[in-house]
């Protein structure tokens, strides 16, 4: 390992010591059913929003077996708020799959996890760091970040392959569940006391404006049928949006198996 390499994780680790968020739920398990949870929640989604939904929903499904023998309808009502609903459909079937293919116990193999649904190459790895405490390269925008920050600090166009490779030479390979929570606590420091350093990324992809997008619409429509089935007629009225925005709203949550139509009302799928 290079001086500089050695001299950043000092820095990560002093960084994690001192300020780093020891507080946060799914830093204080190892059961991978609460890591996955927690980081399907996390995709795309503030912290301090996760928090509570998370506490709650596991209150509820404590166990994967609990929420495989739920009712997607059940899944949904709890999961309302988050945003970004088909996560819940595909957390739901992941442990579906876990139960029918794998007896109920989690794999324990990138090649593996990436078959369940919405766990894609960095969710797989992170289960397998904070599950099981695995020396495994992974990356997120968080951990992008620290590494732009400190290694790549006058260059813009960054390839993803070029940060791989100095977290390869950085990965701590007998506790790697406490670096990349380092890791990840520094890369949202550096994100909010410097212009955020992912932007030099290559893979940089500004998120779009939520208000006035079909999510928002979407995330009423959801909001409305968690309480009861509504006509396309009511949902317009009470969302306030345009016939045809419910419209396309309600054709996208019906093709992600969020909700179903019965006669002349829509509801959430079961």
């Amino acid at each position: 390992m290079k001086s500089s390499e050695r001299t950043f994780r000092r820095k990560v680790l002093n960084f994690y010591k001192t300020r780093g968020r020891h507080h946060l739920p799914w830093r204080k398990t190892r059961d991978p059913y609460h890591i996955l949870v927690s980081e399907m929640m996390l995709q795309q989604t503030q912290v301090s929003r996760v928090i509570p939904k998370y506490t709650q929903f596991l209150e509820r499904f404590p166990t994967a077996q609990t929420l495989s023998d739920a009712k997607l309808s059940e899944v949904l009502k709890l999961w309302s708020g988050l945003g970004y609903n088909r996560r819940a459909r595909m957390l739901h079937e992941a442990v579906k799959l876990i139960q029918a293919e794998y007896k109920g116990s989690f794999p324990k193999s990138v090649q593996e996890l990436e078959k369940l649904p919405g766990v894609g190459s960095y969710t797989a790895r992170a289960i397998l760091v904070f599950a099981y405490n695995e020396p495994v390269v992974m990356l997120e925008t968080n951990i992008r970040s620290a590494f732009l920050h400190e290694f790549f600090k006058n260059t813009s166009g960054v390839l993803d392959a070029q940060v791989l490779s100095v977290i390869e030479a950085c990965v701590d390979t007998k506790n790697s569940r406490e670096w990349y929570a380092a890791l990840m606590d520094y890369g949202s420091h550096v994100k909010k006391a410097y212009q955020n350093p992912g932007r030099r990324s290559k893979h940089h992809i500004k998120q779009s404006k939520f208000r006035g997008s079909l999510r928002e619409v979407r995330g009423k429509i959801l909001s409305l049928l968690v309480e009861r089935s509504h006509t396309e007629t009511l949902l317009t009225k009470e969302t306030g949006c345009s016939s045809e925005r419910v419209r396309d709203a309600l054709l996208g949550l019906s093709g992600d198996g969020l909700v179903v139509k019965k006669g002349r009302n829509w509801t959430l799928a079961t």
